[in-house]
């Protein structure tokens, strides 16, 4: 998988950074969010206040390691994330 994107975590677990593929490039927050449901996403993907992605947090079965993962709702050639 390529990487698409450079993100920074800050100390309230909110990563900052930018995206940038064939057909973006822009500076995204990945935030921690309230779920009300089991279904829900952990973290909410925006960029310039629109809302384009969630991603759910996730545990390595082999390592243990936990991780970030997940689709992103756009018609670009973002489909998923890992960080």
């Amino acid at each position: 998988m390529a990487q698409i994107g450079t993100f920074t975590r800050d100390d309230n677990g909110a990563y900052a950074g930018t995206i940038k593929t064939l057909t973006l490039n822009v500076k995204a927050t990945i935030k921690p969010c309230d779920r009300d449901n089991d279904k829900a996403p952990d973290y909410r993907i925006t960029a310039n206040g629109v809302e384009f992605g969630a991603g759910w947090s996730r545990t390595a079965r082999e390592t243990g390691a936990e991780y970030r993962a997940g689709p992103a709702n756009s018609d670009s050639s973002l489909s998923g994330f890992s960080a």
